[in-house]
């Protein structure tokens, strides 16, 4: 049958309907965007000729994977597509430059220590895996220092856990977690015990999609970044490492031209010298992080600055 079903007037009405677009309450913005996403879903039933078992099986694999829905979205490219359409939309008025944004993915806790200087994120013990000195400067558009900024980082241990979401509970918390506090020259410092790269839950949602997609889900060793800054657009960022087997192959497509850096690795050590460059900020909000849910913790007062 085909799609032109869906243009037949009682499913146009049904639409109108199942919108409410002929009642005065509610919200015009999300009515239009609920007739045409339920008017998109009618049509790919009809264009694939999906059973009513098929769907209900798709209802049910929906309701079952909610507590994966966080790598699910970048597993199906959609949280990339919102950077490359935020990427075409900075474009259209000139905004284009400075350190590409990436995914955040869902592992970020709210509430890490702010702390100064040269870093250790590394609370736990983690043997077997070398130490990570990473360091840089943050910059405006002109290449200026940019003062006063907070540099957000997480990352996993070597054996791919984050801590807060380490299933073996073995993990302290903000273990791997900082806010760095940076002063007038803009430059950061931190080291920790490098991360190892990881793979989805074995059996979960994400990997029964990803596997029926023919897919893996896989990705590379990274390090996650908020950079905030008065003044500058909070950047939302990763930097994946260049030397991993899955760093041009991530499953959650976070890998982008400019975030590559291959460390320098001697004996027990790697370094990576990284510098991010900020775009300035064109209105209040751009300054704000995006309204996704976060987990939220709280630190030990003791181990923050004043």
């Amino acid at each position: 049958m085909d799609v032109s079903f869906i243009q037949k007037p009682e499913i146009q009405q049904l639409l109108d309907r199942a919108a409410g677009v002929q009642e005065s309450g509610g919200n015009s913005r999300l009515k239009a965007i609920f007739r045409d996403l339920t008017q998109s879903v009618m049509e790919l039933i009809v264009k694939h000729d999906i059973s009513e078992s098929e769907f209900w099986l798709a209802m049910k694999y929906l309701a079952d994977s909610s507590a994966e829905i966080g790598l699910i979205v970048p597993g199906t490219g959609i949280e990339h597509f919102l950077d490359l359409y935020m990427d075409a939309k900075d474009a259209e008025v000139g905004a284009s430059g400075g350190t590409p944004r990436t995914i955040e993915g869902p592992l970020y806790v709210a509430g890490a220590p702010l702390v100064e200087g040269d870093v250790n994120l590394s609370i736990d013990p983690d043997e077997g895996t070398q130490t990570l000195y990473m360091s840089g400067a943050i910059t405006g558009p002109e290449g200026e220092a940019v003062p006063n900024a907070i540099v957000h980082v997480w990352h996993a241990n070597s054996k791919g856990w984050y801590s807060h979401f380490d299933p073996t509970g073995e993990q302290t918390p903000f273990n791997n977690r900082r806010r760095i506090k940076l002063g007038k020259d803009g430059r950061y410092a931190f080291h920790s015990k490098q991360p190892s790269g990881y793979s989805v839950p074995p059996g979960g949602a994400t990997d029964q999609l990803m596997q029926a997609l023919g897919r893996h889900g896989n990705r590379p060793a990274h390090v996650h970044f908020f950079i905030e800054a008065p003044g500058y657009r909070t950047l939302t960022t990763q930097i994946n490492f260049g030397d991993d087997p899955f760093a041009a192959d991530d499953f959650a497509f976070g890998t982008r031209e400019g975030l590559l850096p291959v460390p320098s690795r001697q004996g027990d050590t790697a370094y990576i010298a990284f510098d991010f460059q900020l775009q300035r900020a064109a209105s209040e909000d751009d300054q704000n992080f995006s309204a996704r849910y976060r987990a939220e913790a709280t630190s030990e007062p003791e181990k923050e600055i004043a």
